[in-house]
């Protein structure tokens, strides 16, 4: 057997090897929200961001694109004609809602490992929806905020007995869903109603500090002023 011939037989099964992972990993396309009268910059949708934070988490390669929800461009409607956003696609087709997504990130690149207990999926699950009746709220004894101050007292409670995050000293994928809506709700509340978090839940704040400060949060959060965009016409109809 001629050593051109090893050389080349070496040579196949390298590329059958790496050639796939690499090439799965440069496919990696995702497209989520731009800014509020801004194409160009990263927006405020806080289940784009989600998206964007568990492929920074994993290292994952992707290219992103920047998608004007008022004037969504031809190509974006051909390839998903809902029109919705995150969609991701791993080079074969799109694929829309966050949870699937997320779900398919965590199978197709397992380490590192995001998945939480299946106790703790629902952890801070209703935060998001009391913090947005909160924010439209024109009537002060509605309840709204004390809604919202029981879902935050119940992630105390939680953190309390499990943190600093969700699963502990790891982040898991309900902190990647917490993250952005905790963001939001600091953003809309504090500008809109000059209202915060109670220091008192000081394992929230805490937990909200730690989550604030990973590089991943911080090269995929909109800018403040472009959440406050976001919500305006939500709040002010």
């Amino acid at each position: 057997m001629s050593y051109y011939y090893l050389l080349q037989i070496s040579l196949v099964l390298v590329l059958t090897i790496l050639l796939p992972s690499y090439c799965s990993s440069m496919a990696v396309e995702v497209c989520v929200k731009a800014a509020v009268g801004a194409p160009n910059v990263l927006g405020d949708c806080p289940f784009s961001q989600r998206v964007l934070l568990t492929l920074e988490e994993k290292k994952v390669t992707y290219k992103m694109h920047l998608i004007n929800v008022s004037d969504k461009p031809k190509w974006f409607l051909e390839v998903n004609p809902e029109g919705k956003v995150p969609v991701i696609n791993f080079g074969d087709k799109w694929i829309p809602d966050s949870d699937v997504i997320v779900g398919l990130i965590e199978e197709k690149y397992p380490n590192p490992s995001l998945i939480a207990p299946p106790e703790f999926a629902p952890v801070g699950s209703k935060i998001f929806p009391t913090f947005v009746s909160f924010l439209k709220s024109k009537d002060p004894s509605d309840g709204t905020e004390q809604a919202l101050l029981d879902e935050l007292k119940a992630l105390e409670e939680h953190l309390k007995a499990h943190g600093p995050y969700v699963n502990g000293q790891n982040i898991c994928s309900v902190d990647m869903s917490l993250a952005p809506k905790l963001y939001h709700l600091e953003v809309a509340l504090g500008h809109f109603k000059k209202w915060s978090v109670p220091e008192s839940l000081s394992h929230v704040c805490n937990y909200i500090k730690l989550l604030f400060e990973r590089e991943s949060f911080k090269k995929t959060k909109a800018e403040e002023k472009y959440v406050i965009a976001g919500w305006a016409p939500k709040v002010n109809p």
